[in-house]
């Protein structure tokens, strides 16, 4: 396929994982477009490939690109460690029933 058609599908070739199996269901319509983008991918490709072996990277791919899921996930990463930081000050500015004031 021309070099063109590469540059119009953001998935590249699939790379090989370990994978855990999910059972799920979408539109009809969703399921013809699936197949479809899965008939280009093995076109440009020149690899066959189905619509459920997409999905994953497909998944991957939006989840990599969303900047709030990004945000939040950094953001309760961060959270995390901020609450151990002020816990720690907390008790060692905070004097206990058995230190003297």
């Amino acid at each position: 396929m021309s070099k063109a058609t590469n540059n119009k599908l953001r998935l590249g070739p699939l790379p090989r994982t370990e994978v855990v199996k999910l059972t799920i269901s979408v539109p009809v319509e969703l399921k013809a477009m699936l197949d479809q983008y899965a008939d280009l991918h093995a076109k440009t490709w020149t690899e066959p490939v189905d619509a459920p072996a997409l999905i994953p990277h497909m998944l991957t791919a939006f989840m990599e690109r969303d900047r709030g899921f990004k945000a939040l996930r950094n953001g309760s990463k961060a959270a995390r460690a901020g609450s151990q930081c002020s816990a720690t000050a907390l008790r060692s500015n905070h004097p206990t029933e058995g230190d003297a004031i």
